[in-house]
């Protein structure tokens, strides 16, 4: 077997040979934006997108929408190839998507042994990045609250 292998960098890393587990919280976010764009998909499919509604629980319960609302509607829309109403529901989905297809080759690559396995950030990388996820979540919740007439 060669050291510079996948199988030889997974038996190295504490994993059985043969075996591919998302090893980072990137990676870890990718497989479920894969989950949920299948499962975007398979609705699309089932159902034509018709019949079944998830309500936000946040809203229904306080009339307040959360920074996620329209994000069903916005993964459906885009899953059938309407952009425009994936917009209309949440721009956020367009940037979810496109994190999640990079995180798809990143994850393929490594699975493959094209590229190294995760490196641990920094704490200053960490931070920076909490801050990001914040101004989205907030760039979000403030795009719900001005769609539903609360601003």
């Amino acid at each position: 077997m060669r050291t510079g292998s996948a199988r030889a960098r997974l038996v190295g890393a504490g994993q059985p040979a043969g075996a591919w587990r998302p090893g980072s919280v990137p990676e870890q976010l990718g497989v479920a934006g894969l989950g949920a764009a299948g499962a975007a998909v398979a609705y699309q499919v089932a159902l034509g997108g018709k019949g079944l509604w998830l309500l936000c629980p946040l809203r229904m319960l306080t009339g307040v929408p959360c920074p996620l609302c329209g994000m069903t509607t916005a993964a459906t829309g885009l899953a059938s190839g309407d952009l425009g109403a994936a917009l209309a529901a949440n721009p956020l989905v367009l940037l979810l998507a496109g994190f999640t297809l990079v995180m798809a080759v990143l994850m393929a690559a490594r699975a493959l042994g094209r590229a190294p396995p995760p490196a641990q950030w920094p704490e200053s990388r960490r931070r920076q990045s909490y801050w990001v996820v914040a101004g989205l979540a907030a760039a979000s919740w403030a795009f719900q609250l001005h769609r539903f007439g609360w601003v």
